[in-house]
């Protein structure tokens, strides 16, 4: 692609991680369709490859993780209403089904439907200079989409708070509520402490792991207790649970296959 035209999205293998920065810095990192195309693929690709362990999803530059629609162009909320399922939910429900770990590198402002990319992903590093709010209520919207996958991430009075003045949270306020998981002045560093803890743990018990936690998240408890004394079974069946208990028995590293 040409300098005049950059990719709205890049994509970087680090090891066995693979990142994603949303490429629009002019634009604060706004969402485009083709922003939401490229994520799309991205996450499918990397979830049919089992050498990527995790993905990382971050902004471009220090300002803004992802300030949530490109209002500047006029279309950001002229879907066609002959479809049942929109772009920016499906790229929610494709999260949902992820069994690769998402991990969000808030950077700086996220906002609005930014804060759906976040809070879609499974861990959050942020920056202390990083800011969360849904504005939506200043220019006449509200953040509906986006509730679907905060919901369960914030207290409901703070979300309300929220959404019905538009005012902001700072990043200690963020870490406060449990909104993301660390916040340092040492992002990257922070960033690759966090990917280090993972990354050296079974690929098969976190792949079945997660598909295992986003599955209960909607059962009630007698279902969620059903699903999961079947499914610890299967984690036993593995490759990587044998050699995982054999390496404790020997005390020594365990040698992942991720079967």
């Amino acid at each position: 692609m040409s300098q005049d035209n950059p990719p709205e999205l890049l994509e970087e293998m680090r090891g066995p991680v693979m990142w994603l920065t949303l490429n629009r810095e002019d634009r604060r990192n706004a969402i485009s369709a083709g922003v939401l195309s490229s994520l799309s693929d991205a996450l499918a690709r990397a979830n049919k490859d089992r050498e990527v362990r995790a993905i990382v999803i971050t902004g471009a530059g220090t300002r803004a993780f992802c300030a949530g629609a490109d209002l500047q162009s006029g279309q950001s909320f002229k879907f066609d209403y002959s479809e049942p399922h929109v772009g920016f939910a499906n790229l929610f429900r494709q999260a949902k089904q992820s069994t690769v770990p998402l991990i969000a590198r808030v950077n700086g402002a996220c906002m609005a439907g930014g804060m759906g990319v976040m809070g879609m992903c499974d861990m959050v590093v942020a920056s202390d200079k990083a800011i969360f709010g849904l504005p939506e209520v200043k220019v006449g919207l509200f953040p509906a989409q986006v509730l679907s996958v905060l919901g369960h991430l914030i207290p409901r009075r703070v979300l309300a708070e929220m959404c019905l003045t538009g005012e902001p949270l700072t990043a200690a306020q963020a870490l406060e509520y449990s909104l993301v998981n660390y916040v340092s002045d040492d992002l990257d560093g922070k960033l690759q402490w966090l990917l280090e803890r993972m990354l050296d743990k079974s690929p098969a018990a976190i792949r079945r792991g997660l598909y295992t936690m986003k599955k209960i998240e909607a059962m009630s408890f007698e279902e969620s207790m059903a699903f999961t004394e079947s499914q610890i079974g299967l984690f036993a069946l593995t490759e990587d649970a044998a050699e995982g208990q054999l390496a404790f028995r020997e005390k020594r590293k365990p040698q992942w296959t991720g079967h």
